[in-house]
């Protein structure tokens, strides 16, 4: 059987196993050898990453056309409304791809969420929201490209789940063993 790590992957964690800067990266929390990223999130991102050596089964993981969902929760700059919200589910010219029809919602804070370290920067007058996007993609900053050409930048981005896989009872920083569901996926 496939081995299947589940990373909470914090803010300014390089998704690689060395770092030629001395910045943090997966060897400073994953022990596990012969495991690498199914896929990727950027240094500025936290959350969910799925490592595992079964190639077979990373291809499943990152390959657009089996369009396995996403869920990204995305602190936005001001308060976006149901028009936006239906701009980013419709699916947005980015300039080099249009991205695929998804979901999205306003959230509350998502219950559990950590703090940021460093914390997001504030603004005494401008709020912020909390939206849900489940992708079936996962293009270079695609997230904050889309909330970005609505008009509500992305402050802090978390990937929640991922196919089958979720975030749910990792704190930042930590991993877990998980198995590959044998239907279904």
């Amino acid at each position: 059987m496939a081995t299947v790590i589940l990373f909470n992957k914090p803010y300014g964690v390089l998704c690689q196993f060395t770092s030629s800067l001395g910045r943090s990266c997966l060897k400073d929390f994953i022990p596990v050898q012969g495991v690498y990223p199914a896929g990727r999130l950027d240094t500025d991102s936290e959350g969910l990453l799925v490592l595992t050596g079964d190639g077979a089964l990373q291809a499943r993981i990152t390959e657009p056309r089996r369009k396995l969902a996403k869920t990204y929760w995305a602190q936005v700059e001001g308060l976006p409304p149901p028009e936006a919200l239906h701009a980013l589910c419709r699916g947005l010219d980015l300039g080099d791809f249009v991205s695929r029809p998804c979901k999205a919602r306003r959230m509350d804070e998502p219950e559990g969420v950590w703090p940021r370290d460093p914390p997001i920067r504030a603004r005494l007058h401008i709020a912020t929201a909390w939206i849900e996007l489940e992708l079936e993609e996962g293009k270079n900053r695609q997230v904050r490209r889309m909330t970005a050409k609505i008009g509500y930048p992305t402050l802090r981005l978390i990937r929640a789940a991922i196919g089958p896989w979720a975030l749910e009872g990792l704190v930042p920083g930590q991993w877990r063993r998980a198995a590959v569901p044998q239907k279904g996926f």
